[in-house]
């Protein structure tokens, strides 16, 4: 008895001392970045216990001191740590980016895992663009997703251009957006960036069909923020950005205008069109006197002499005005967000607002930008049914100003002018100038007028279980957005300019979209088979309404003042509205066997209340087979380098009905006399009384002709995909190969004038055609364990084509409608003469073709038919606009709690037109106007080498024509990005601060362009809003 009471008691002492050393392990598993990680798998090596950590990254296991667990997850290298005397709790970082085949992907009013994808879709990786201060976030895109590609300028409303695989039509080739399941075509600007959770690009028709109408030129869909379940959390951003444009033009300054002028005049004496009568430059200029020799076999130029005024009544003394810096600034911009979540199995919330100002770096522009945001969502009866919103509402202040016409005036406004008269006054031109106005005077007489922005976007859903893999979710959606803007038009007295009326502006529109959704899914598993099934209605309704009035006569000239009640004449009210409405029906299922054989099929049927009865309907296919290569058994066997191996297929079509909403009808309109509108063309009001005043009767003018015949417009698009993952999922990549073809393309195109008025009318009438392929690649790596690093590059390029245009419109597009047109070639094509280089001596004169304005100096055209005249008939297609190819370089380097970022996207090939060469190179094309310092560079006899045409008053030799001369490379290569950042997290690990980062970053701060290019951005050639350099400072902090 005694030995059996030791033994017990033995055995109780053993369970308790191994009881003693067992204990509970909890603690969350997140990224580099901070953001809590599901999925991952936690295993106690010794007992082989294991689980995974929740939505919010936590964790809990039973563990002995001693014993090690292992925390795996997919694509990155796991972690393996040791029990240790006194361990309870654990915070896990994978420092490594994972590519995490588990990922859910929202594609097409679903989620799929990215393991099933069989479309072409990228991820954006969000972590990467959050603290670029753009404004809108799809600027950061730029360079980031193959086969986009962005064009933007400066401007600090942040609008953009967005172009998926290259142009697909000839109208609309704008994408559409999916924000949190609604469909829009407003993008991003007004979204606060901060609020974006995850942002997919949906680049194929198998992927895009879903959305059925507009969807033809590829989707973009945004999920924003939500709470988490067991997660309460305060995010707070900040930045502040300094901006500044460090590419100028380099126009002349008061003496050098005189020295052009004075060599222009002299070439025009020597050699030019005034060799017979030769004016000397003193006389024929006005303002500038010059001291020279006065020979013209050898002019010598001792100094321009400029007079104290430059006008009779002594009111504008001369000046030497940098235009350019009198307009621009080095400006503040500032981005503050704050975000309060809440998760419970209960329900989740998040709670947002948002400030952000960019100054702009032309003076006064600017845009103010006030968020606010509110997601929910509520479980009931045990989770079977689920009742969530999102809300989000964005107010907007943006002065309104004649931004283009300030930045081209800033250039070609001459120096001589001053900013001011000697009163006070505007300066402004004087006789033998062109009729410019001042900049500065457009910038302080525009300032007071401020266009007020508001949108109040959002969704509510009901989403019940009906069984538990029978889903029924109904949703409702607003989108409601108006502008308000007034206006105060001020007298002004600028040189000879001038205008003494003052008038007030007013003008109000209201955009309303109402979406109603309805959704049915299904999911069945049968062993080794995973179907997925979907069938939806969708209802959209457009309305707008816009109200605008003008008049002058005000007794104040004070905004405050300025409302339509305070003008007394030419009063002018106008207004008007429009609607449209989408019926759609759409269903989807996919389908997996084993994780290895991928299928999904997709049907929509859209009616539009833009087509005619005949042809409101159309219904667009799609689907995609994929095979997971990586799962078969040869490949585990045989090759263990590879992680993950995907073949893909898809085919689908998309639609789109992008007309106007009346295009099916032809309309008249009265034209009255008293209407801004009226002319002797168009109007419809006769004086048939000859009163020669008042209202006039008025019948009806044709201003379209209808065509209830028209269909919708139809792309086709097949994908070809490759998806991979090497040793570990350490180096990952994708390659897509497309063809694009779109048909019955809808256009308003030009027409003949002997058709007279109402010649305007929609058709379908044109095809087109792209290829192309994009590729991206990703490797992740570390030098030593405290040293990681990724780079992540991507390559695209397309070739596109027109296959068929109307033969009565064909002169409407490049080519000269007869023997050379578009047809066969990109619509982007460029049509003109070949600049073969410049006469240098008399024989070349004497020799060369018939040209009207030829001579020394000049610029020779090609004789492309070779019947010694130039005419324009020596015309040929001198390339595209079409880049050979876009692409961009992410680098991230990490070091213990730093991480250096760098960017760099470009594009190589692709023609650019040059219209600054207009005032650089030549001053007979704006001869009143101030020109470049390459002016100086010209071509004379002295200076025979130069490429730069003899400086000359007159343009007899009409070379402002479209001609290789202004057309340059494209090519440019950008360190879009540089950031550097350094984590704060465990320096404050004992306030329990769950992220806090502090960050510097530079945007455009390099910029490399080809040698050809001679304007200051090939990105910007034209007269935009200039973009600046940005450099930030910023911190981040999660509590």
């Amino acid at each position: 008895m005694r030995k059996l009471l030791l033994f017990c008691s033995l055995l109780v002492m053993l369970a308790g001392g191994a009881y003693a050393q067992t204990r509970q392990i909890s603690g969350i598993v997140s990224d580099k970045n901070s953001q809590a990680l599901p999925g991952v798998t936690v295993v106690v090596l010794e007992t082989q216990k294991a689980t995974i950590t929740d939505a919010g990254g936590k964790f809990n296991v039973t563990a002995a001191v001693g014993q090690t667990l292992r925390f795996s997850y997919v694509g990155v290298k796991p972690i393996i740590v040791k029990v240790a005397d006194g361990t309870k709790t654990l915070n896990i970082v994978f420092k490594e980016s994972a590519t995490d085949l588990n990922e859910v992907v929202v594609t097409g009013y679903t989620s799929e895992k990215k393991k099933d994808l069989t479309g072409a879709v990228t991820v954006v990786n969000v972590n990467d663009i959050k603290d670029i201060p753009e404004g809108n976030a799809v600027k950061a895109l730029q360079g980031r997703v193959p086969g986009m590609t962005i064009f933007a300028d400066g401007s600090p409303n942040g609008a953009v251009t967005v172009r998926l695989r290259g142009t697909t039509t000839l109208n609309d080739n704008d994408p559409l957006y999916i924000i949190d399941g609604i469909p829009t075509e407003r993008g991003l600007q007004e979204i606060n960036q901060n609020d974006i959770e995850s942002i997919q690009v949906l680049r194929d028709a198998s992927s895009a069909t879903i959305y059925g109408s507009r969807a033809a030129a590829g989707v973009i869909i945004i999920t924003t923020k939500k709470g988490k379940n067991g997660t309460q959390r305060i995010d707070f951003n900040a930045s502040t950005s300094l901006q500044y444009y460090n590419s100028k033009l380099s126009p002349l300054n008061t003496i050098q205008h005189g020295q052009a002028y004075w060599q222009a005049q002299v070439n025009d004496d020597e050699f030019g069109p005034n060799v017979a009568s030769p004016i000397d430059p003193s006389v024929s200029n006005g303002i500038y006197t010059y001291d020279w020799n006065k020979n013209y076999s050898n002019p010598q130029l001792n100094s321009v002499i400029v007079p104290a005024y430059i006008d009779a009544a002594h009111t504008m003394k001369s000046a030497n005005t940098n235009w350019f810096n009198e307009i621009s600034q080095t400006s503040i911009l500032q981005n503050y967000s704050l975000t309060i979540s809440n998760g419970s199995p209960h329900g989740n919330s998040l709670f947002s607002v948002g400030y952000y100002n960019d100054k702009g770096i032309i003076k006064e522009t600017g845009d103010t930008k006030y968020n606010a945001r509110y997601n929910s969502d509520y479980n009931f009866f045990n989770g079977r049914l689920k009742i969530g919103e999102t809300l989000s509402a964005t107010y907007m202040k943006d002065p309104v100003l004649p931004t283009s016409s300030i930045t081209i005036l800033s250039l070609i406004e001459n120096p001589i002018i001053p900013v001011h008269t000697v009163d006070g006054g505007w300066g402004g031109p004087v006789a033998g100038m062109d009729d410019r106005d001042n900049p500065v005077r457009l910038i302080e007489d525009n300032k007071q007028n401020v266009n007020a922005f508001g949108r109040v976007f959002g969704n509510a859903y009901i989403d019940l279980a009906i069984l538990p893999n029978l889903h029924f979710k109904t949703t409702y959606a607003a989108d409601f957005a108006g502008n308000y803007f007034r206006s105060l038009q001020l007298p002004y007295v600028a040189g000879f300019l001038s205008n003494p009326a003052n008038q007030v502006g007013q003008s109000t529109d209201y955009e309303v979209t109402e979406t109603w959704q309805n959704q049915l899914t299904y999911d069945l598993n049968l062993g080794k088979s995973k179907f997925n099934f979907l069938a939806g209605e969708e209802n959209i309704k457009d309305k707008y309404q816009n109200f605008n009035a003008s008049a002058q006569g005000l007794a104040l000239n004070n905004i405050d003042y300025a409302y339509l009640s305070a003008g007394t004449t030419n009063i002018v009210v106008n207004g008007g509205g429009s609607g449209d409405a989408l019926l759609s029906y759409f269903g989807k299922a996919t389908y997996s066997y084993d994780d290895k054989y991928l299928a999904s099929a997709t049907v929509r049927r859209d009616g539009s209340s833009k087509f005619g009865s005949d042809n409101r309907y159309a219904v667009f296919p799609a689907g995609s087979v994929g095979w997971r290569v990586s799962q078969e058994d040869f490949v585990k066997d045989n090759m263990p380098f590879i992680s993950d191996l995907k073949l893909r297929y898809g085919w689908g079509q998309t639609g789109n009905q992008n007309i106007n909403n009346n295009a099916i009808y032809s309309l008249y309109q009265s034209i009255y006399g008293n209407a801004a509108a009226f002319s002797g063309d168009s109007g419809s009001a006769y004086d048939l009384n000859g009163k020669g005043s008042g209202t006039l009767p008025s019948g009806f003018t044709s201003t379209q002709t209808g065509n209830p015949k028209l269909k919708w417009e139809t792309t086709t698009q097949s994908n070809f995909g490759l998806d991979f993952g090497l040793f570990n999922n350490k180096f990952t990549g994708s390659f897509d190969y497309f063809i694009k073809n779109t048909t019955n393309i809808l256009i308003e195109p030009p027409y003949l004038a002997v058709l007279g008025e109402g010649g305007n009318e929609y058709l379908n009438g044109a095809s087109m055609e792209n290829k192309g392929f994009e590729t991206l690649l990703s490797y992740n790596g570390n030098i030593t364990h405290d040293i990681t690093f990724n780079v992540t590059g991507n390559i695209a390029a397309y070739r596109n084509k027109v296959t068929k245009l109307p033969s009565d419109v064909l002169t409407g597009y490049p080519g000269n409608g007869t023997t050379e047109t578009v047809l066969g070639r990109s619509i982007n094509s460029e049509y003109g003469y070949v600049v073969q280089g410049i006469f240098t001596s008399a024989a070349e004169v004497a020799n060369s073709a018939a040209q009207p304005g030829k001579g020394l100096g000049r610029i020779r055209y090609e004789d492309l038919n070779n019947d010694g005249v130039i005419d324009q008939n020596d015309q040929k297609f001198l390339g595209t606009s079409d880049p050979n190819f876009t692409y961009g370089l992410n680098t991230s380097i990490g070091y213990k709690d730093f991480n250096l970022t760098f960017f760099f996207q470009g594009v190589e090939g692709g023609l650019v037109y040059n219209s600054y060469k207009y005032l650089t190179d030549f001053t007979s094309l704006a001869p009143g106007s101030n020109w470049g310092t390459r002016t100086l560079q010209a071509w004379t006899p002295q200076n025979p080498k130069s490429t730069i045409p003899a400086l000359t008053l007159i343009d007899a030799n009409n070379e402002g024509r479209y001609s290789t001369y202004f057309l340059e490379s494209g090519s440019y290569l950008k360190l879009r990005n540089i950031q550097l950042a350094y984590d704060l997290k465990n320096a404050l690990k004992k306030i329990k601060i769950q992220r806090a980062t502090v960050y510097i970053q530079a945007s455009n701060l390099l910029k490399f362009k080809s040698s050809t290019y001679t304007g200051p951005d090939p990105e910007n050639p034209g007269n935009a809003y200039p973009i600046p350099v940005i450099t930030t400072i910023g911190v981040n902090f999660s509590y």
